[in-house]
């Protein structure tokens, strides 16, 4: 899947990928750390891998998304 960095706290390494259909999917401090990436930006392209359905959705892994 791809979407966009909703937000991000370097603090607590969690935040939120928004899809482009507009759903809000959290992104735990887990994911982000397996990822090696050092900081995620409000607006920054990103692809994921998803766990769960419907609100227990969650993303298990992050990258950037290159074009």
């Amino acid at each position: 899947m791809q979407g966009t960095v909703k937000q991000f706290s370097e603090e607590t390494r969690s935040g939120a990928v928004i899809l482009d259909d507009g759903t809000v999917i959290p992104l735990p401090a887990e994911a982000f750390s397996r990822s090696g990436l050092r900081k995620l930006t409000f607006g920054q392209r990103v692809r994921f891998e998803v766990d769960g359905d419907g609100d227990a959705r969650r993303v298990t892994s992050v990258t950037l998304a290159t074009f």
